[in-house]
């Protein structure tokens, strides 16, 4: 009996030595959602993060990418990501704004006015320090953001400045950043589900419409359009966020294997899509189509306007304004 009580607690010992090991090894299949199409630079940059994973396991850890909305729009993959039913997924900042105002200061208007610029923004900690909310408010956490170029104005109508918008029914991304920003320029935001925004240009149920360059681009919205106005006031970030509950449940080892693979991912993801940008402004110049400038002396106003809002529901704001002033 002695021997035997010996042998099983030298056992246990050397199980409790093993554990950690035995739980890095096991195998995980994750399943990422988002909303953008296949060849969309999220979705490209999506693929590349699970390929990164699998290789830098020998294949014990690998991801599906489920993308255009085939787990559900951006609300239904939240209420996933909070049950742990969805392991992972790229938000938008739209999406994650209309929870949480502190993240939604990301969009506000003029914070930068360049993609060059968007691109150090993300990366900076102020821009990543806001994900600190999100495990409260979401049962989420924030592991880095990816983003696309400024948005512009895609208009039916001539436009030459900020003044040219007021009156115009324009379809936006219904957050409601970017329904305060259209609304204190006269527009009358109109959100239109992005499958159904070609044909609302079309065919005049709507006058405009904004999106980023890279989505317009590859969406031919020049063709229903007779002018571009770039607005360079916000822009559409993502956050590559993990359902708190899977992330609690993952070693130590696994959660900093897959947080310094995400910031290799979005590293690239930023830079590609900064550098890609000058090339799609010669696209839509040899369609060709006018492109315009908002002059910056017209934006002081709106930015007074917008801040009245907004900085009581979001102080961050304050900050934010304060570093993309140096960028």
């Amino acid at each position: 009996m002695p021997l035997s009580r010996r042998r099983f607690l030298a056992a246990s010992a050397a199980a409790s030595v093993f554990a950690p090991s035995l739980a890095l090894a096991q195998a995980k299949e994750f399943r990422l959602g988002l909303i953008t199409p296949n060849g969309h630079s999220w979705n490209k940059a999506a693929l590349k993060f699970g390929e990164d994973l699998k290789s830098a396991t020998n294949g014990r850890l690998t991801l599906t990418v489920f993308h255009s909305g085939q787990l559900g729009n951006e609300t239904a993959m939240m209420q996933q990501l909070q049950s742990g039913a969805l392991d992972m997924g790229f938000i938008q900042a739209a999406e994650l704004g209309s929870r949480v105002p502190h993240i939604a200061a990301i969009n506000a208007p003029y914070i930068v006015r360049s993609t060059p610029s968007v691109a150090k923004f993300v990366r900076h900690p102020a821009a990543v320090k806001l994900f600190d909310v999100l495990p409260q408010e979401t049962g989420t956490i924030g592991l880095g953001w990816g983003i696309t170029g400024m948005r512009a104005v895609f208009s039916s109508k001539d436009l030459h400045a900020l003044a040219d918008i007021k009156g115009m029914k324009l379809r936006i991304n219904p957050t409601p950043v970017y329904r305060d920003f259209y609304s204190s320029l006269g527009a009358a935001p109109t959100p239109i589900p992005t499958p159904q925004v070609f044909d609302a240009m079309a065919n005049g149920q709507v006058d405009g419409l904004e999106a980023d360059l890279e989505f317009s681009w590859n969406q031919r919205f020049d063709k229903v359009s007779k002018v571009i106005l770039q607005m360079n006031a916000v822009f559409m970030p993502m956050a590559a966020v993990v359902s708190g509950r899977v992330w609690q449940s993952l070693p130590a080892a696994d959660r900093e294997l897959i947080t310094k693979s995400i910031k290799t991912t979005l590293d690239a993801q930023i830079d590609e899509l900064a550098g890609n940008e000058p090339a799609l402004i010669e696209n839509f110049k040899n369609a060709p189509i006018p492109i315009r400038q908002v002059d910056a002396k017209d934006t002081e106003a709106v930015i007074a306007e917008f801040d009245k809002i907004w900085l009581p529901k979001a102080p961050v704001l304050a900050e934010l304004r304060k570093v993309g002033a140096t960028l």
